[in-house]
């Protein structure tokens, strides 16, 4: 097959976009997000994300994993979607409605000569009911509507606090005095994995820095860690106030780069704002 394909990144979450208002939807994107994604033989990703029409929104994103399995979500994703829209000619306004697997979003943008250099993100209410996170987990009163905040779990050896917090997919944030390998690269995996997880998870390890700023690692569900994760960095900025270790405005450091945080108290949404950038485009030709 040839595939048109643009390569974007946002903070340096990277993955191949496939334009599907002009090209053909792939006929199996699960097995194309595996074979592009490869670093080595492919075209290198942390997965595939399809830009198709939409009947409800300006454009609709299709998110998934190096693995194969479908998200429901991506923050630096839908950011590079808004980006390529507006830069490509589909719609070319500075206020985007995109249609995700999370609903409808809202995104506005930041445009420099003709091009967008930034995209603030609606990201909606966080779900904090551990059955629509889902987690098996439930908070020290038991009621199975509290949610989990500083909940303690052992794994692997590791006495650990979580709190879990869904935007649009699911999220495990862990606040660490040292978000290191052992955590992120060995740790990581066993929680995205854990049974008491029915759908998997996404799991931060987060870093205080300030009671504004924080610093974050993600293992990423179906991708390994990843050098940022947007829904990730709006779930750490709830599991932030909700356990009283941040403001409701942060600063995110993350691996490949900085996003800005804010839960909004009157609305219960959480907004993102970051950078998106195209790297390059090209035609992949490979059997499938």
């Amino acid at each position: 097959m040839n595939l048109t394909f643009t390569k974007m990144h946002g903070a340096g979450n990277d993955y191949v976009y496939v334009d599907c208002f002009a090209h053909e939807t792939p006929a199996d994107p699960a097995a194309v997000a595996v074979a592009v994604s490869d670093r080595n033989k492919g075209i290198g990703g942390d997965g595939l994300i399809l830009i198709c029409p939409s009947d409800i929104a300006d454009a609709q994103m299709r998110m998934f994993n190096s693995d194969g399995s479908e998200s429901e979500m991506c923050g630096n994703g839908l950011r590079c979607v808004a980006k390529y829209v507006y830069d490509h000619g589909i719609a070319a306004k500075d206020k985007l409605t995109i249609e995700t697997g999370a609903g409808v979003l809202s995104v506005e943008l930041f445009v420099e000569n003709g091009k967008v250099d930034g995209v603030k993100v609606d990201m909606g209410e966080p779900i904090l009911t551990p059955a629509e996170v889902p987690t098996k987990l439930l908070a020290a009163d038991q009621n199975p509507d509290s949610p989990v905040v500083a909940l303690p779990l052992e794994i692997d050896g590791h006495q650990l606090e979580v709190t879990c917090v869904s935007m649009g997919n699911p999220h495990c944030i862990i606040f660490v005095d040292e978000a290191t390998d052992e955590l992120v690269l060995n740790v990581g995996p066993k929680i995205e994995n854990d049974p008491r997880f029915p759908s998997r998870i996404n799991v931060e390890f987060v870093e205080i820095v300030s009671p504004d700023e924080v610093r974050q690692r993600t293992w990423e569900r179906g991708s390994g860690e990843t050098l940022a994760c947007g829904t990730g960095a709006s779930a750490v900025c709830v599991a932030g106030v909700l356990t009283g270790k941040t403001n409701r405005k942060i600063t995110n450091h993350l691996l490949g780069g900085t996003l800005t945080l804010e839960w909004i108290e009157e609305t219960n949404h959480v907004f993102m704002t970051g950078p998106a950038t195209e790297v390059f485009s090209g035609i992949w030709h490979e059997e499938v």
